[in-house]
């Protein structure tokens, strides 16, 4: 088939293609026109292309945003509370998550390990980090008539943002909200990072069963604000 002939078949078969300067194909007739050429010209098709781009990138950013935001959210869940009593008293006991209670052996020294007060009503989920260490580690700042069998007990909720304080660097509690540093060793200080006081320390001994209790209550306000 002639170029001739070729451009003929493609203005019969696309009207109006023929007066088109930026058809592909080549005046000498060296190249073959494309058929998808007014597929190009179509304004609608164009628009039909722009929008697609956005939803695809649109899908994509909020897909991104939430394979980020569950595992940061697990980590970080900030902790409120209604019931304004007590959140522990003399009595009540430690027990795990799945709501057994805390045995004296339970720890080893230098482990640690998240309890919560035996259910009572509106604080039964407060959670308080429990650590255990050789007594003769524990330093100024620790009240050891708090402690028992090396255990000693503080909130989990750090003081500048009721964030969870999740992770761990050696000795050192860390929130990983803004980096606030805790030292279980020194009544739980503030080592780093903006937490305006340190963590609550929790009254606890040892039952005649053998399971941790408390004595008391937290020796200060549970999460941000306070004195």
């Amino acid at each position: 088939m002639s170029p001739t002939d070729r451009r003929e078949l493609l203005a019969r078969s696309y009207p109006g293609s023929e007066e088109d300067d930026d058809c592909p194909c080549e005046s000498d007739g060296a190249s073959t026109p494309s058929i998808y050429h007014p597929l190009w010209r179509d304004e609608r098709a164009e628009l039909h292309r722009r929008d697609y781009a956005k939803v695809l990138a649109t899908i994509g950013g909020l897909t991104a945003l939430g394979s980020l935001a569950a595992p940061l959210a697990g980590l970080t869940q900030v902790f409120e509370r209604k019931y304004t009593g007590p959140v522990y008293s003399d009595g009540v006991a430690l027990i795990d998550s799945d709501g057994a209670q805390i045995a004296e052996d339970h720890l080893s020294e230098g482990e640690h390990m998240t309890v919560f007060p035996q259910p009572r009503p509106g604080i039964a989920d407060a959670p308080t980090l429990l650590v255990r260490f050789p007594e003769s580690e524990y330093g100024e700042g620790t009240n050891m008539e708090y402690t028992v069998g090396g255990y000693a007990a503080y909130s989990k909720v750090c003081t500048h943002a009721g964030c969870m304080v999740a992770d761990r660097d050696g000795d050192t509690l860390v929130c990983p909200c803004h980096s606030g540093r805790f030292d279980p060793l020194t009544g739980g200080r503030v080592t780093g990072g903006p937490p305006p006081r340190q963590l609550p320390q929790l009254p606890i001994t040892i039952s005649s069963d053998g399971y941790l209790v408390a004595t008391g209550d937290f020796t200060g306000p549970v999460g941000p604000g306070g004195e």
